[in-house]
């Protein structure tokens, strides 16, 4: 993670946001594979950035650290550090109610910086925290919680670009898919994307099939329905932590040995690692059909389609 650098313009920039202790960084590890340094976290000190790669386009990923005398700094300063964000992230912990007022009056005041800069990006009030463990009763009071702020949120904020979301870092695949969204709509041709593994799908009729790029981040997807859904997306935190291990053992190399299959009742699994283009990182999929024979001369077409949409 670098530390603020004079803003690059030609960077789509992702501000994630919120108050100290909400999340942001330890949701930002979780992407970046890092879980074993979330419990040695450290408050985030002011803002930082990283610069990564997303369906070939540039992200300037801006993290602005929570503590109440950073707030004040960036308030002050709004043109520093909110200008030309196209995609705002806002973070809240579910479970401290105490500073729920709290962060409710902070998101209306970074509201009224990009109305003060004459910048109108899509806000993704993120409720995080929301641990799938956690006791029923507690889940119920925290859904009837989330209304709750929903309702005042847009209420006090009349701000149109709202959209709500509920993730944890121990739901691995809530935080993939929720951020994967929220980058895909920088993304122009991402309908593309999903209408041609749509059509691969159902010509190879598969139940469904995810696409990954190297930050672990979704660049397409399909699912026939729920159920399969679940299942895919279910598996996919295993099948990552899994990648990493066979990376680090050299066990998944192109050739021979970089796709393995797994079985589910009837079903077959495939996690396979896909090369675009050979001077980019890999890409990976995971596909779910019935009946186990992947033939590679399948896959080739979609391969080719997808590096024609995505670099040309």
């Amino acid at each position: 993670m670098e530390y603020l650098k004079e803003e690059d313009n030609l960077s789509n920039k992702i501000l994630f946001t919120g108050l100290d202790t909400a999340g942001k960084s330890s949701i930002i590890l979780t992407l970046q594979k890092e879980l074993s340094k979330i419990a040695l976290i450290a408050p985030t000190k002011g803002a930082q950035r990283r610069i990564f790669e997303f369906l070939g386009a540039e992200i300037s990923e801006w993290d602005l650290g929570g503590q109440k005398s950073y707030r004040i700094s960036y308030l002050k300063n709004p043109s520093k550090y909110f200008d030309n964000t196209q995609i705002a992230i806002f973070v809240i912990d579910i479970q401290n109610n105490l500073r729920l007022p709290e962060a409710i009056s902070y998101l209306k005041d970074v509201i009224k910086q990009f109305y003060i800069l004459k910048i109108h990006p899509p806000i993704h009030i993120l409720f995080h925290k929301y641990d799938p463990d956690l006791p029923k009763e507690i889940i119920e009071k925290y859904n009837s919680l989330i209304s709750e702020l929903e309702r005042k949120v847009r209420k006090e904020t009349e701000y149109e670009k709202l959209s709500f979301y509920k993730t944890s870092i121990y739901n691995l695949s809530s935080i993939i898919l929720t951020i994967s969204g929220i980058l895909l709509t920088l993304f122009p041709k991402k309908q593309l994307i999903k209408k041609t593994i749509g059509e691969f799908c159902n010509k190879i009729n598969c139940s469904s099939l995810i696409i990954l790029d190297h930050n672990v981040l979704i660049i397409g997807y399909y699912f026939k329905n729920d159920q399969s859904r679940d299942l895919i997306t279910g598996i996919m935190p295993n099948l990552i932590d899994l990648d990493d291990s066979l990376q680090k053992n050299d066990c998944l190399e192109d050739g021979i040995n970089d796709q393995i299959i797994f079985q589910r009742s009837k079903y077959f699994i495939l996690f396979k690692k896909v090369l675009l283009r050979n001077d980019l990182p890999p890409y990976y999929l995971i596909l779910h059909k019935k009946g186990r024979y992947f033939f590679k001369e399948d896959l080739d077409p979609l391969i080719n389609i997808l590096m024609e949409i995505i670099y040309k």
